[in-house]
């Protein structure tokens, strides 16, 4: 198996920094995914390591832990040997120390020795620093080791790591700058095969192929279940089984994780046969301003939040143009009425998880203590992003329209937005569907990068692939 790691200065550094915001307060335990059984305890899903394990740590191997000692400066990196029977089935990997030592901890001890370090560090009064446990395996090892029950785990959530290491990891660095550059470009060429291969008659199970097949060429594979649909109104269906007709459009989001863990996150709208009807175009054009308008805000200093809003008043602008929506666009945002069409974000934090850092929290990533996320405003509710851009965030830019037949009938038997919205017009556009553009943004010193290859957007460029 080979290890795919940055230089071992890399982790050495990270993990400096990480002491340093934490400060000497105790020991920092984080914790390795492990695998986990699908159907029988032998057949297991696709391992894939925590992120913050591998920030700090780079080691993708299921069943590791370590510790950072920010008194000390003791740092131990916890794993068994293979067994004889482990190397029969799958094969040799190098020694627990031998991986260590590649990035930069000289110190090894069997998994088994963790809680005795945490038993120590409790005894002694010293605060055991972990983050959130989204594996129920973790959760049940850290009430163990800490002799708590399984309720009070999340008491136990250091808020000074958690800050400290969004803080470090929202930072993107060149090394993962080109590592994204790599994985978007690879997302890129996914959608190209999606887009080129999509005709009709065929079904939306046939373009997912393609699109792993290109991953695995490039010895990546998804980072996340494809979104290929022709039902786009839906933000995350899974379900592959339709057969695309001319006349209808595909909805195609998906993303590269390359080896080293980066990850891409694309969107492209396009028509099952050579060309958009003129209903399709009219929407598309408002989708992509929306998404252009929000590409030129793209800056450090800027919210996000304001970025989405000013973005939502776009489609607003471009709905009310086609009689879809009436009114004055600024007033539309402001009472939510948009949301008929817009139910979520503009985008979110992308880095080694597509949605950057999510176990952490996303009042903590995508917000800060003077910008708290709203829980219950439809549509801001689902906005991952509020926080105000820095030099180094990347983000994704995917505006959308969905018509969603049931949150019509809803909305108009309550007579809901009623000086907004013009229903019949809108009821005529049941079955169109959904259209979502999205590219991913490094935010630099005075605007922003289009990261990885160009992937085109323009209806004409959409049309020209589609021969």
């Amino acid at each position: 198996m080979e290890l795919h790691l940055f230089d071992k200065q890399v982790y050495t550094n990270r993990r400096a920094i990480l002491k340093n915001a934490v400060g000497i307060d105790g020991i920092i335990l984080l914790l390795g995914n492990e695998d986990s059984s699908m159907n029988y305890k032998d057949n297991c899903y696709p391992f894939r390591q925590d992120s913050s394990f591998l920030y700090y740590f780079g080691l993708n191997v299921p069943t590791l832990a370590a510790l950072i000692d920010t008194e000390t400066g003791e740092e131990v990196i916890f794993g068994n040997e293979l067994t004889i029977d482990d190397i029969v089935w799958t094969g040799t990997l190098p020694s627990v120390s031998e991986m260590a030592e590649q990035v930069g901890i000289n110190k090894t001890k069997p998994y088994g020795q963790v809680v005795d370090y945490v038993n120590k560090a409790v005894a002694s009064g010293r605060r055991v620093h972990i983050l959130p446990p989204y594996r129920p395996e973790n959760k049940i090892k850290l009430a163990s080791w800490l002799n708590i029950s399984l309720n009070d785990v999340a008491g136990q959530v250091s808020l000074k790591l958690v800050k400290a290491v969004i803080a470090q990891r929202l930072i993107k660095s060149e090394l993962e700058i080109a590592e994204l550059e790599k994985a978007v470009s690879i997302s890129v060429d996914m959608q190209l095969a999606v887009i080129k291969n999509t005709v009709p008659g065929i079904k939306e199970y046939q373009l997912v192929a393609k699109a792993h097949e290109v991953a695995i060429a490039h010895n990546a594979h998804l980072g996340y279940p494809a979104i290929i649909t022709t039902h786009g109104q839906t933000l995350h269906t899974h379900y592959y089984g339709n057969t695309l007709q001319e006349g209808r459009m595909v909805l195609c989001d998906i993303g590269a994780e390359n080896n080293m863990y980066y990850g891409g996150d694309l969107t492209r709208t396009f028509p099952v046969g050579r060309s958009f009807t003129s209903r399709q175009k009219e929407l598309y054009e408002i989708v992509l301003a929306s998404m252009d308008h929000a590409i030129s805000m793209l800056k450090p200093g800027v919210r996000y939040r304001d970025i989405h809003l000013a973005a939502c008043e776009k489609l607003a602008e471009g709905l009310v143009q086609v009689n879809l929506m009436k009114g004055d666009p600024a007033e539309i945002v402001a009472a939510g009425a948009h949301t008929m069409f817009f139910q979520c974000g503009l985008g979110h934090m992308l880095g080694m998880d597509t949605h950057d850092m999510e176990d952490l929290g996303e009042q903590y990533v995508g917000y800060t203590d003077t910008l708290l996320k709203e829980t219950s405003t439809f549509g801001l509710k689902s906005l991952r992003l509020g926080r105000e851009l820095e030099s180094g965030y990347v983000v994704t830019v995917e505006p959308g329209i969905y018509i969603i037949p049931e949150l019509i009938d809803r909305w108009q038997a309550e007579k809901k937005y009623l000086d907004f919205i013009n229903y019949d017009e809108l009821n005529t556009y049941r079955d169109f569907g959904g259209i979502r553009i999205e590219d991913n943004f490094l935010i630099t010193d005075n605007g922003s990068h289009l990261l990885g290859k160009y992937l085109p957007k323009t209806l004409k460029e959409i049309e020209a692939l589609k021969g």
